[in-house]
């Protein structure tokens, strides 16, 4: 057998060197389905995307934990709450993601305390963003559906003074096809509308309209646990 010729997929667990990481996966694009899917297929996605904010925004938040305390471990949304989250939930939930005080009160106000080093500087999450779009500015190779970027940092390192441990990852790869030389519109105009959600956060980090969340308090049913994000 010629080895040359092998392909071989390579798996990396992202978060083996991390102990207590907050994360977020954050599927982009307005559609998810590629173009040769199934009728089936498609309306499945299109329900999705409909139901949640990726035709508004581009993207839609698919799932998060943030890590509290040794005691309060972490906090995560109920999987049929975050379907349904409305544009000013992901602005919320943004906030909180970078917040000393994040709870499962989504009434409370998030003090955005981590913006700064875990957003924000040379190599915070947004300037990992940036550097992401300026490959999509200019790869024609590969058109991406239904494909996440994961966001992450280590709060207890912040709380400390040390590096956040802040990084961008691009995960799921099971709907990416070839470009044919032809920009990814759909992802890139969705990675510019996160782009402009942490801009906002990081130039108006305490403005944030309270209590517009249109979700009462019985139907945020986040719970707390010490456990990875199912």
């Amino acid at each position: 057998m010629d080895l040359a010729c092998v392909l071989t997929l390579f798996l990396q667990d992202l978060v083996s060197s991390c102990v207590n990481p907050s994360i977020m996966d954050i599927k982009i694009g307005a559609s998810t389905w590629p173009p040769q899917a199934s009728e089936d297929y498609i309306a499945k996605c299109l329900k999705k995307d409909r139901e949640g904010t990726s035709i508004q925004l581009g993207f839609r938040i698919s799932g998060f934990q943030i890590y509290g305390n040794k005691e309060s471990g972490f906090w995560k949304a109920d999987k049929q709450f975050i379907k349904s989250f409305s544009t000013e939930d992901v602005r919320l939930v943004l906030r909180k993601f970078v917040s000393s005080n994040a709870s499962a009160d989504l009434d409370s106000d998030p003090d955005c305390a981590f913006a700064s080093v875990v957003y924000g500087g040379s190599s915070g999450i947004l300037a990992q963003l940036l550097e992401l779009k300026a490959w999509f500015e200019d790869q024609t190779i590969f058109h991406f559906y239904s494909c996440s970027v994961l966001v992450m940092y280590e709060k207890e390192l912040t709380v400390e003074g040390r590096s956040s441990g802040a990084a961008v990852k691009l995960v799921d790869f099971a709907h990416v096809v070839e470009g044919v030389g032809v920009i990814d519109h759909n992802f890139l105009g969705g990675l510019c509308s996160l782009i402009k959600f942490i801009s906002e956060i990081l130039t108006t980090p305490y403005e944030y309209p309270a209590k517009t969340c249109p979700h009462d308090t019985e139907k945020n049913r986040l719970c707390s646990d010490n456990s990875a994000m199912e």
